[in-house]
């Protein structure tokens, strides 16, 4: 049995260019904290093998998904649960003033940021490539 308590600062960048912060790993998933700053728009993204769960926590952002022939934007805020489903290709914004911070879960667990390629998406990313 494990317990954590989530870092004062970011242990990491995501793939798509978040703050991410660790808090549990184990043999079926990952969770981390996630923050965008305002007006931050990561990098469009698909994964390889895992899906991911969100709920955000605070702010105010967008996500667009696409997989086959499925694709919807979502209105990212305080209550809303997402899921990314392996190989649908996301992308994600800050739309609001205040930082966008959320909780994902990745399942099975992250193997590593060879996991994830960029692909064009719907708006042109602020962040710059890795």
């Amino acid at each position: 049995m494990k317990e954590t308590m989530l870092p004062l600062t970011a242990d990491a960048k995501s793939p798509a260019g978040a703050d991410i912060r660790f808090i549990m790993d184990g043999t079926t998933g990952n969770m981390i904290h996630s923050t965008v700053p305002p007006g931050q728009i990561n990098r469009a993204t698909v994964h390889r093998t895992v899906s991911e769960f969100w709920y955000v926590l605070e702010g105010h952002g967008e996500i667009w998904r696409r997989n086959g022939a499925e694709e919807k934007i979502t209105c990212l805020v305080p209550g809303v649960s997402i899921d990314i489903p392996v190989g649908t290709v996301f992308q994600y914004r800050n739309i609001g003033t205040e930082p966008l911070k959320f909780i994902c879960i990745t399942m099975p667990p992250w193997p590593g940021d060879h996991e994830a390629s960029h692909l064009r998406g719907a708006w042109s990313p602020t962040v710059p490539d890795l």
